[in-house]
């Protein structure tokens, strides 16, 4: 458990990589993969060289017997909803960090991209039930609120229901969000409601996995535990079938939320603990535009 001091240089911590790697790398291309609701009238000015003849004010022109083009902005505003698996399988990690820590930095990148877009963001933290809701909002405070969450949440569940939490994201929010659903989607029941919530919102899948996920380690005979369900079972590692049925399972489950995410089409990036999920998000965003 961390400290009142702990936990405010960890926010401070997240705040400045955040806003650096925002500032640096982001700026741009997060506008750009996530656009608004339309355009809107802004004013009309003098025709110059290079506008669209479709937007010439013919009205104006006549008045004033000169060429005059409407001007149109983006409706800029929108609404991020970052939905945080805090289950007891994302405590887990054998690298550079744990699932959780790594999908709490994600989170707070994500939060401040939405902000320095002025855009709004909100949280629901959930398990196998939904734990926290932070409504969405703008500004720098609300940010470092929802990073200040995500650092001291302590679930009361230890489970995975991914329907849940969509269903409850569906029922709060009735106009199109930008979703991100940060989890390892150790959940096999949510392909329905992603189809109904990917018509209805800008829907992303981050599944964060460690690599002993994937691959279990040469060390003989071992009692491993379930995190979420309790319980335990003894592994022979050294046997070649365990360890192949073992990796075997994990992609058997990667390809099938892939497909998930595919037919509710949207879209579902892998992002492994040791990874550079910077420049995973990065791709993701330039791909978009």
């Amino acid at each position: 458990m961390l400290t009142t001091a702990e936990i405010l240089k960890k926010v401070k911590e997240l705040e400045i990589k955040s806003k650096k790697i925002t500032d640096h790398l982001f700026s741009g291309e997060y506008h750009s993969a996530f656009k608004g609701r339309g355009m809107s009238f802004r004013e009309v000015r003098e025709y110059a060289a290079g506008d669209d003849i479709r937007f010439i004010d013919w009205n104006v022109s006549a008045r004033f017997s000169h060429p005059f083009t409407k001007i149109f902005e983006e409706e800029r505003e929108l609404t991020v909803m970052l939905l945080i698996d805090v289950s007891a399988s994302s405590l887990f990690g054998t690298t550079r960090a744990r699932k959780k820590e790594v999908m709490t930095e994600i989170a707070a990148l994500l939060a401040f991209s939405a902000i320095n877009n002025n855009d709004k963001v909100g949280v629901i933290f959930f398990s196998d039930k939904v734990e926290k809701y932070i409504a969405p909002k703008k500004g720098k405070q609300q940010a470092l609120y929802i990073v200040r969450e995500m650092l001291t949440s302590e679930p009361k569940q230890k489970g995975t229901d991914i329907s849940e939490a969509i269903r409850f994201l569906n029922n709060a929010s009735r106009q199109r969000s930008i979703c991100f659903v940060l989890s390892d989607f150790l959940d096999g029941n949510f392909a329905d409601i992603i189809k109904v919530a990917g018509r209805r919102h800008d829907l992303i899948g981050i599944k964060v996995y460690d690599k002993m996920d994937m691959q279990l380690p040469d060390v003989g005979l071992v009692q491993v535990s379930d995190a979420e369900t309790g319980k335990t079972i003894w592994l022979d590692t050294s046997d070649d079938l365990v360890r192949t049925g073992y990796e075997k399972k994990f992609f058997q489950h990667t390809e099938w939320c892939k497909n998930a995410f595919l037919r509710a089409g949207s879209d579902l990036l892998h992002v492994r603990t040791d990874d550079d999920y910077v420049k995973i998000l990065q791709q993701f965003f330039i791909g978009r535009k």
